[in-house]
């Protein structure tokens, strides 16, 4: 579960949806009903714009919150930690869940996820965002998610071998899968896929092979 944060009162609020080409935000200063919507493209000429209009709300505090989408939200986000400010994290599953609870429905749309995502602001459920780049942690990160992708992958591959194509080729043959033979297992399933690639061989040709 995301733990709560304090949000200062006299904190300026900045809620960004992150999307491929722009981003659309939500400003709430202290004190003032009406927000402020601003759209920010993907570029440096806009982040610098963006990051020198926030800077102008100083002394305030400014806390700024965002859902990570892709490798989207890297660079503006890279930005915002550089200039100093108060970057929160917003958990992609708390959002839907949230959105869901606030507009009563699962449609979405960018002025309406900044909404969500400012009303998280409000009530403190993010957490602090640590820049890969400026924690040195970018490699380790990048290592640990394609780590995470091919073990999924190979779990996946040996699901379907043992729900799919063994019930059907080699029902018989399941039980070597999880002892000291699995190795064996594997290759014969790789040397021999199908029946018919067993059943051209004589028996002595097949042991010999096995």
């Amino acid at each position: 579960m995301t733990r709560s944060d304090t949000i200062p009162m006299t904190a300026v609020l900045v809620a960004i949806d992150v999307a491929k080409s722009r981003n659309e935000i939500l400003i709430e200063m202290p004190g003032r009903r009406r927000r402020r919507r601003l759209t920010v493209a993907n570029t440096r000429l806009e982040h610098d714009r963006f990051v020198a209009e926030l800077q102008a709300l100083a002394p305030r505090p400014v806390i700024v919150g965002f859902e990570p989408t892709g490798h989207y939200h890297r660079p503006l986000a890279w930005r915002l930690v550089q200039a100093g400010f108060d970057t929160r994290l917003i958990s992609s599953v708390a959002l839907a869940r949230t959105r869901e609870a606030l507009h009563n429905g699962w449609d979405k749309n960018d002025p309406k996820d900044a909404q969500v995502i400012l009303h998280m602001l409000q009530i403190g459920a993010t957490k602090p965002y640590h820049d890969p780049l400026a924690n040195r942690i970018n490699d380790v990160q990048e290592l640990s998610v394609t780590h995470e992708v091919i073990s999924r992958a190979k779990t996946e591959v040996q699901h379907r071998i043992l729900t799919h194509y063994l019930p059907l080729y080699f029902p018989e043959i399941e039980r070597f899968r999880s002892n000291t033979r699995s190795d064996w297992f594997f290759a014969l399933l790789e040397q021999f896929p199908v029946p018919a690639s067993i059943t051209v061989l004589g028996k002595d040709a097949f042991v010999a092979a096995a």
